[in-house]
């Protein structure tokens, strides 16, 4: 039995991470410490004023745990994993996963290119942003490709010049066509000096020349193209108002501030790139009563900026917090560069920060409601999952689904959801390689162990971000009893313990519940929970059948009709619209097979002799 006085005695006078569990031995809290003898037994001691959720958490601590550390820096570090890893339940959680999109200019290139990024990565590339809006940024690279003629191709030029036509592009002006030597390299790169300068705000010589060039085009009557410019114009004219001038310095910072209610709270974050407002965003977050607005900063701070792809040199913050100087030293490590975090007490910033505080508490006012449907709908939803299921701690499943035609060319899909949102960066698809004909549990069992293998070899590697090293909760298969044992089996084979659970459809092929462990569980109907793995089961047909066309679309199905001697299209046409499925043709008599159209005696016997 855990003794907590005894242990309090062994703790040691250094910089750490603790680790709280109650009775279930569930995580409920996780905290950093300079020194974790002094940290840990404040928590016991009843002289304290400790604040209303410290004073439950302690009720419920049955044990602790801790993990010494070099520095406080190194536990700031590992703090913030554990609590991405663990959710606990007194710990102050960001409910929000956003990442926020770069425009990549490619200025290492002879001929450059422009165009939308994820991540920010040490290239040689130039990055703006980040920017708040995925649909803003692919407008703005649309303009400048139209503004600029720059090519959105991904031939490698100057090597390729000349051994492809020009693609349409270059027939509707829109691009000046490299790829075929029609410009050379230095106009090409003014191009791209003028784009460099539009994206660092400076708008005045392109609204002048788009008014000089639609003025003439409507003296010279030539009405279509001055309604052209025209559009452009208006175009610039929504970027330039989008990024207004805010700070006369030219620096990048964040502009960071909170309101509390009760049990919620809202995070209003403000960008400024060079100077310029280029979008704000707010950030729902999950809090104790009471708790102070300098820590919730603080934990926003920590778990925001370990995902996030770009950190300013600067934080404007509401308060002060109490570890500031550490997270200092942790995001100026992060960055590469010096980080501060100033809390301003006059002039414009002041003003910025008390302008995200009452955005905060509008949003928070406002969308109080609908952002607890849509918790409910999400997390909320996987909790109905957990409880059905008995499990606990799922962030991340993956479902798959099988498509063929007919039996013909199946391929395998894999979807993802992490805290039940769908998570499309991770959704990938397989061609179906070893398996012939129609059969749906042998090429499941083939997506799976390709899956689980290229993951494990990637963790053997050491990739920590690989595209399949992050391992399912659970995994969904779209079916039951049977679909379930072939994902078990593979488990079995690779030795990963990972539960599966099938989604089976009733007769109408509309969901009707889980089987799990060898028993169908009902979900009511009108549960979030319910709702979310309808979501789930029609996304992953959604995406395999969607992949499956995109291939016939561009020739790649092949039949194994294909590979009957004798069979060409004419004869595969009349065998697939003649017969339901790929077994039918396999059970019909020559005489049956030699009813049709296209076929003769020899043909029949062929197809016959195929199959047996």
């Amino acid at each position: 039995m855990f003794d907590i006085q005894e242990e309090l005695k062994k703790l040691p006078g250094k910089p750490g991470v603790y680790i709280m569990h109650d009775e279930k031995d569930d995580i409920i809290y996780v905290g950093k410490a300079i020194s974790l003898k002094n940290r840990v037994r404040q928590y016991f001691q009843s002289s304290r004023n400790k604040g209303i959720k410290i004073e439950q958490m302690v009720t419920h601590i049955a044990r602790f745990e801790y993990i010494v550390t070099d520095s406080e820096l190194e536990a700031l570090v590992l703090e913030c994993n554990l609590i991405k890893e663990h959710r606990p339940k007194y710990n102050t959680m960001l409910m929000d996963d956003k990442s926020y999109p770069f425009i990549k200019v490619t200025v290492d290139e002879p001929f450059p290119r422009i165009m939308l990024a994820r991540k920010m990565v040490k290239d040689k590339a130039k990055y703006f942003g980040p920017y708040t809006s995925a649909g803003a940024v692919k407008d703005t690279i649309e303009l400048i490709r139209k503004l600029y003629n720059i090519r959105s191709c991904n031939r490698k030029l100057p090597q390729d010049v000349g051994k492809e036509r020009p693609c349409l592009n270059y027939h509707i002006h829109q691009c000046k066509a490299p790829c075929q030597g029609y410009i050379s390299q230095d106009e090409y790169r003014k191009s791209i000096d003028e784009v460099i300068r539009f994206l660092n705000g400076n708008y005045d010589l392109i609204l002048k020349e788009l008014e000089e060039k639609m003025q003439s085009a409507s003296e010279a009557m030539e009405f279509e193209k001055a309604i052209e410019y025209r559009e452009l114009l208006n175009s610039v004219h929504k970027i330039a108002q989008k990024q207004k001038i805010t700070d006369t310095a030219g620096d990048d910072r964040d502009i960071l501030a909170v309101a509390t209610e009760e049990e919620d709270a809202v995070v209003q974050v403000f960008f400024i790139r060079g100077g310029r407002l280029i979008g704000r965003d707010h950030f729902y977050l999950r809090i104790a009563k009471g708790e102070k607005e300098s820590e919730i900063l603080s934990s926003f701070i920590k778990q925001f900026y370990a995902g996030t792809p770009y950190i300013p040199s600067q934080l404007m913050l509401q308060e002060e917090i109490e570890d500031q100087e550490v997270v200092e030293e942790w995001l100026t490590r992060r960055r590469g560069h010096k980080v501060h975090l100033r809390v301003p007490k006059k002039g414009t910033k002041e003003k910025l920060v008390e302008l995200a505080q009452k955005n905060a508490a509008l949003v928070l006012s406002t969308d109080k409601e609908r952002l607890k449907r849509e918790e409910g709908r999400t997390i909320g939803a996987v909790k109905e999952l957990e409880k059905l299921l008995g499990l606990k701690g799922i962030v991340r499943m993956e479902a798959y689904d099988i498509s063929n035609t007919n039996g013909f060319a199946s391929v395998g899909s894999m979807i993802v959801y992490e805290k039940g949102k769908p998570k499309r960066n991770d959704y990938r698809k397989f061609k179906i390689k070893g398996v012939q004909g129609a059969d749906d549990y042998a090429s499941m069992e083939e997506v799976l162990t390709r899956r689980f293998v290229h993951g494990m070899k990637e963790m053997e590697e050491g990739k920590e971000m690989g595209s399949f090293t992050a391992f399912p909760d659970l995994i969904l298969m779209d079916g039951g009893k049977g679909q379930v044992n072939v994902a078990l089996q593979v488990m079995d084979k690779l030795r990963l313990n990972i539960p599966v659970c099938g989604m089976v459809k009733d007769d109408s092929h509309r969901t009707r519940g889980l089987f799990y462990q060898n028993i169908e569980i009902p979900i009511e109907k009108d549960s979030e929970g319910f709702k979310l793995i309808t979501r789930i089961q029609d996304e992953a047909h959604r995406f395999a059948i969607t992949f499956h066309r995109k291939l016939r679309s561009q020739g790649q199905v092949h039949s194994i009709l294909d590979d009957i001697p004798g069979v060409g299209p004419a004869r595969r046409k009349d065998l697939m619209s003649h017969f339901s499925n790929l077994d039918a043709i396999k059970n019909a008599t020559v005489e049956e097979l030699g009813r049709l159209p296209s076929m003769n005696e020899k043909s029949a016997r062929d197809v016959y002799n195929f199959f047996h």
